[in-house]
């Protein structure tokens, strides 16, 4: 991470009970040139405890695209891949990623999508990266809100 986004994203951290003054800090981090991906973590993030669900998606899609874009992209090609490197972090962070998509996205209300993702989850490591919650979630009747 270079020194202005970092020096950015620690302003936005000393300033986070003022969303408006951290979220413009988190901004201008973004908006460095070549924003690498543990700013982009940052800001996903920070959306995510910030309850701002549509920009920490968008984040956590970004990273997950910045991880996975020499990745094949259809998921029965992927999985045995991301089962075989679970130990590497960047399939980690990436799991990581699109667990909380699912989740950000059933905060949106797509919930076909989010079940999806959370089946893809729970076919890697249900546990671990929090799929087998999320599925059960999504799948409870509806007397267990």
């Amino acid at each position: 991470m270079n020194g202005s986004a970092r020096a950015l994203l620690v302003s936005a951290a000393q300033t986070w009970e003022d969303t408006t003054v951290s979220e413009q800090y988190v901004q201008q981090a973004l908006a460095q040139p070549d924003v690498d991906l543990d700013v982009l973590v940052s800001a996903y993030r920070y959306y995510f405890y910030k309850n701002n669900n549509a920009k920490a998606l968008a984040m956590a899609i970004e990273v997950c695209d910045r991880i996975a874009k020499s990745w094949p992209s259809d998921w029965e090609t992927l999985k045995p891949l991301l089962i075989a490197q679970l130990d590497s972090p960047a399939v980690r962070l990436y799991l990581s990623a699109y667990a909380a998509s699912g989740l950000l996205i059933a905060r949106l209300g797509q919930l076909e999508n989010a079940q999806r993702i959370a089946a893809q989850i729970q076919q890697i490591e249900a546990k671990e990266f929090g799929g087998e919650l999320l599925f059960s979630i999504l799948n409870a009747a509806d007397d267990e809100d």
